[in-house]
């Protein structure tokens, strides 16, 4: 499996932004022009966006529709959304709309059976966002969590058809600290082998630690926010670092 690096958008009041430990008092603002953003990661070598709606995932109700549905129309690279979708309308709306796969946090917790319903009429295009604090699965925005851990969460998802899942560690997400590697190798070696990409996101700092997540055996790809977004990373290093690390794949 090819390692994929991707930028993660991550949208609030039209604008792209990124969080603190998922703290909404914590913001940051680097661009007011979503479309321009996403064209610039494409042209770095991005495989695929990563957008995220804050405003929906915390309210359950979509504000960034207009930027997504901008974003899927101007790039070329296949567009992943999550964040607010809690239901199969909004599901296959998304899908209808041109986005290549959507991303099921909240709702996956709170009705289980619709979330597997959604993996069953769409396969291949619906993934899982496992959001964690202290190991355990966090929703709504990340201001609850819901007990359930991060491997139950995952292997219940995965063998409800979940086409990728996406591990954050919420206290390192936004920090340039690291990501969880530890947690990420824990989740790929309890789960073993499976069809879904497993993605590591939250804390990416640097290039090593865009290369020690690909030399992670059965690891699918890492998310990049901040880090892309403050010239720390630069992309097209971080997706030839990636090829490097995987063994030129």
């Amino acid at each position: 499996m090819n390692f994929e690096v991707i930028p993660a958008i991550d949208l609030r009041g039209g604008k792209c932004v990124r969080l603190f430990q998922g703290d909404y008092d914590r913001e940051t603002v680097y661009s007011a022009d979503p479309v321009e953003t996403a064209l610039r990661w494409q042209a770095l070598g991005a495989p695929r966006l990563h957008v995220v709606d804050l405003d929906g995932a915390r309210s359950g109700r979509q504000a960034n529709a207009a930027a997504v549905r901008a974003i899927a129309a101007a790039v070329r690279l296949p567009v992943e959304l999550g964040g607010g979708i809690r239901d199969l309308d909004a599901v296959a709306a998304w899908l209808a709309a041109g986005v290549d796969r959507v991303y099921l946090g909240t709702l996956a917790v709170t009705d289980p059976d619709l979330a597997a319903e959604a993996c069953r009429r769409f396969p291949g295009r619906v993934a899982a966002a496992a959001d964690a604090r202290d190991g355990r699965i966090a929703v709504h925005g990340w201001a609850e969590g819901s007990g359930e851990t991060v491997l139950d969460f995952a292997r219940r998802l995965i063998e409800a058809g979940a086409c990728a899942i996406a591990y954050t560690n919420i206290a390192r997400d936004g920090t340039l600290a690291g990501p969880d590697f530890q947690g990420a190798e824990r989740l790929v070696q309890a789960l073993g082998p499976v069809q879904a990409q497993l993605i590591l996101s939250g804390g990416a700092g640097d290039l090593e630690d865009v290369a020690a997540a690909a030399r992670i055996s059965g690891l699918g790809g890492i998310i990049v926010g901040r880090a892309l977004y403050e010239g720390k990373i630069d992309l097209a290093r971080a997706v030839a670092a990636a090829a490097a690390a995987r063994g030129g794949t």
